[in-house]
């Protein structure tokens, strides 16, 4: 213990002395580590965590699809059929996650809550207890039974103080009174990007409950001990084709696959995160090999020094500990940098993490975490000084003061420092090519046409409470007043409601025909996305009449039994022949042909989906809704078009609507800019990773070539006095410098480009590398490499072609 005490005190003592090594190489080391961790942080909490349920590995998602193959829930009929039929789950649940949540009164004021609906084995899924209280009995999911609730134990803590008398008590939801039934424990939430929620049994629309072919309800079910995912499988199929013979009309040829809950949870992201992980060990590695060229330069100039630690009786092992001692003391101060590193970068992407991941909120710097990032510290440190370790430590004394002046100058270092300099300059290209591509994606995603001019336009989610306006006009005795208050706020050039905001949201859909057109083949897809508009809408939105008028409150009263549309020009080009003027058709949703849906205008393609291109759209008026179908005005959106910025208007438009109903939470307007951020939110998360680690990777690679090349200058002071001496001109040296700087970029380029190729699979789950399309754009980033390169290079190339031959020559 008293020689590692030493050895401990030496290596400080060195630090000391040198401290512009010490600082590039804990530099190094904590720029690896850190982003190294903050991605291992990530990957922990979002994929290797196990989910906060009872054996979460036996979840399952049963996702259904249509005849054509496209997602498609179940029906309330169908799922309950469902759930009698199965021999393979020992709970399963219908949830549904009400769009907007609930509105919880409180003696504050009004709260927005996230409202997750379920059937009674809804908790049983899950197998996680209630804190206090408990969760559904059997047959409480039915009209009459289902006003009880369970509350997260965020809305507990947050809403209600924790307080233990909480269970009976009556909550106001929606306007309705909810009795308390139970508090979850404080891990539990689903989903898991559900952070304040409240859970009640399902309280489906009467207009939809019994209808077959309304498919709203997705479900989740618990599998049986003993009951492998490919039984589950064959008996859903038998269950799915029992219900589609004996309901040709709806169920026929639906199918299923059944998705594990964890699978389903980390989705997409998961290929992400993995490539992200591939990035920052290339990272790791590049600053592996960093600290392995500082830790061989300066062995070369400690070579006299270890020689004659040997000459006085220090083993070879002795030798080798010290040098081990030293960067382990290295690798604590690179810990300690990359660990405040990595809480840096999760607490700058946070909101990105919550946004693009379901566990997003849980991803944190743990006891585990930091074990690891001083094992990952550790481990490159001690590879990084092995190969110096070990060779000073082999040194004999009498080669190395042979050696003199030429220590650092053999064929085998010199290939060693090539080495390093071609596979930092490979592993910086492929992730600034990552980045580059990713970037121009999300730049090119950003700039979509979406069939709208984006700019000055604010959207506020409305959720109102039914129980508030039940028996009620909600046009009159709220849309109405709101819409003429807000059209006459100061800078507001137009406003109007729908129910799912373009980009923001899209899936309310139903399958079409048009009267008199021929029947459409069987595996063709005949969806159309249905929207519900206020006149003002399409002003607020900018959409465009291509032909036939608009709607119009005065001509498409609610009184004609024949609702009036609008569709869009995707619409017409799908559903109708060319040439065919859409105004005055019919769609078939009918069997009396005065009752059927009307056709009274085109107006242009709005983009729902930024993805992808507009899909056929139907529009419908709010004001022309039959009574029965008031329900669909309880959540909507406020669509705001204003002169200047839209975010001025938000204090005013709060007043507005807290004047017009004082129950109503009030959610926070995003512009349409920010709209289109959230969508691309994992994009833009990752290009922002994947260029930090780029300029992570770049920056070390300089650092490493200024370095490498300043040390071999140093190394070869004499050799270059002698060939100055023999007449070589400066021009010339920095000319033979340049030159090997130049070849070993070029091999650096060559191969970081072949990597790239080889890897575009794996990397195809972030972007598309297409070396055909876009090979300026690869070129480019591959001459700005050899341009860095090149401007690291230069300083210690000309301070070679100044160096004086007799001072060289002297030094000896």
């Amino acid at each position: 213990m008293s020689t590692l005490f030493q050895d401990i005190h030496y290596a400080l003592r060195q630090a000391r002395k040198q401290p512009g090594f010490t600082l590039i190489a804990v530099l190094t080391l904590a720029l690896g580590v850190g982003a190294a961790t903050a991605i291992f942080s990530v990957v922990d909490a979002v994929i290797l965590r196990p989910l906060p349920y009872g054996q979460p590995e036996r979840i399952f998602v049963p996702q259904t699809l249509s005849h054509q193959g496209y997602t498609q829930p179940f029906s309330l009929p169908s799922f309950k059929d469902f759930r009698a039929q199965n021999h393979v789950f020992a709970a399963v649940s219908g949830v549904s996650t009400r769009m907007g949540g609930a509105n919880l009164e409180t003696p504050s004021g009004p709260v927005a809550l996230d409202w997750v609906q379920g059937s009674d084995d809804f908790f049983d899924v899950f197998d996680v207890a209630p804190l206090i209280g408990r969760g559904y009995r059997p047959g409480e999911d039915e009209p009459g039974k289902n006003d009880v609730a369970v509350l997260s134990y965020n809305v507990w803590q947050n809403n209600f103080g924790g307080r233990a008398d909480i269970l009976g008590q009556v909550l106001e939801l929606n306007g309705h009174p909810y009795t308390c039934i139970g508090v979850m424990p404080a891990g539990f939430r689903y989903p898991l990007s559900v952070q304040h929620g409240i859970y009640t049994p399902l309280h489906p629309d009467p207009l939809i409950a019994d209808q077959r072919g309304s498919h709203w309800l997705p479900a989740i079910g618990r599998l049986k001990p003993g009951i492998t995912r490919l039984q589950a499988q064959a008996d859903l199929d038998a269950v799915l084709n029992n219900l589609g013979r004996a309901y040709p009309d709806t169920d026929a040829g639906r199918r299923e696959q059944l998705i594990g809950l964890s699978d389903m949870v980390s989705g997409k992201v998961s290929g992400t995160l993995w490539v992200l992980c591939a990035a920052v060990l290339a990272v790791l590695l590049i600053a592996c090999v960093n600290v392995a060229g500082l830790l061989l330069a300066r062995g070369v100039k400690r070579q006299r020094e270890m020689v004659l630690r040997a000459a006085v009786g220090a083993s070879r092992a002795r030798i080798l500990r010290q040098g081990l001692t030293e960067s382990v003391v290295l690798a604590a101060l690179g810990a300690a940098g990359g660990v405040f590193l990595s809480w840096l970068l999760l607490a700058a992407f946070r909101t990105f993490l919550i946004h693009a991941m379901q566990r997003g909120a849980d991803v944190h710097v743990d006891v585990t975490v930091l074990l690891i990032a001083l094992a990952l510290s550790v481990s490159t440190s001690i590879a990084a000084s092995l190969y110096p370790s070990l060779r000073l430590a082999g040194v004999e004394p009498s080669q190395a003061l042979r050696s003199g002046g030429s220590a650092g100058t053999s064929r085998a270092h010199h290939s060693l420092r090539s080495v390093f300099i071609v596979s930092q300059v490979a592993l910086s290209l492929v992730l600034l090519v990552v980045a580059g591509v990713l970037l121009r994606q999300v730049a090119g995603s950003s700039n979509t046409d979406l069939g709208f001019d984006g700019q000055h336009i604010l959207a506020a989610e409305i959720d109102l409470s039914p129980g508030r306006y039940q028996n009620h006009n909600v046009w009159a005795d709220f849309y109405q007043p709101m819409l003429e208050r807000v059209n006459h706020l100061p800078g507001v050039r137009a406003a109007g409601i729908i129910n799912l905001v373009p980009i923001q949201a899209w899936g309310w859909n139903t399958e079409i025909h048009v009267s008199g057109q021929p029947p459409t083949p069987a595996n063709e897809i005949t969806l159309a996305e249905d929207r519900y508009v206020s006149p003002g809408y399409f002003d607020a939105l900018g959409i465009r009449l291509v032909q036939g008028r608009m709607l119009s409150p005065s001509l498409d009263i609610p009184t004609n039994k024949a609702q009036a549309i609008v569709v869009n020009q995707a619409f017409v080009k799908k559903f109708m022949p060319p040439g065919m003027n859409p105004e005055g058709q019919h769609i078939d949703d009918s069997d009396k042909a005065d009752e059927k849906t009307r056709i009274v205008g085109e107006v242009t393609n709005v983009r729902q989906d930024l993805s992808q291109p507009s899909m056929p759209e139907m529009d419908y008026l709010y004001t022309e809704l039959p009574a029965q179908y008031s329900d669909i005005l309880m959540s909507t959106s406020l669509v705001v078009r204003t002169a200047g910025n839209p975010h001025t208007i938000i204090p005013a438009l709060r007043e507005v609507l807290h004047q017009i109903d004082p129950t109503l939470p009030f959610r926070a307007p995003e512009t349409m800019d920010e709209i289109i951020a959230d969508q691309l939110v994992m994009q833009r998360m990752a290009t922002w990773l994947f260029g930090i680690f780029a300029g992570l990777a770049v920056l070390l690679a300089v650092i490493g070539l200024y370095g490498l090349i300043s040390h071999e200058v140093e190394m070869g002071t004499r050799d270059i006095g002698v060939r100055m001496a023999l007449g070589a001109t400066r021009g010339s040296v920095l000319q033979m410098i340049l030159r090997r700087v130049v070849v070993l970029l070029l091999i650096g380029v060559s191969g970081g480009l072949a990597i790239a190729y080889a890897a575009k699979q794996l990397i195809a789950s972030v972007t598309v590398i297409d070396f055909g399309h876009q090979a300026w754009l690869l070129a480019g980033l591959a001459v700005a490499m050899l341009v860095t390169g090149l401007g690291a290079a230069l300083l210690p190339a000309r301070r070679a072609a100044s160096i004086e031959p007799m001072v060289a020559l002297r030094t000896e």
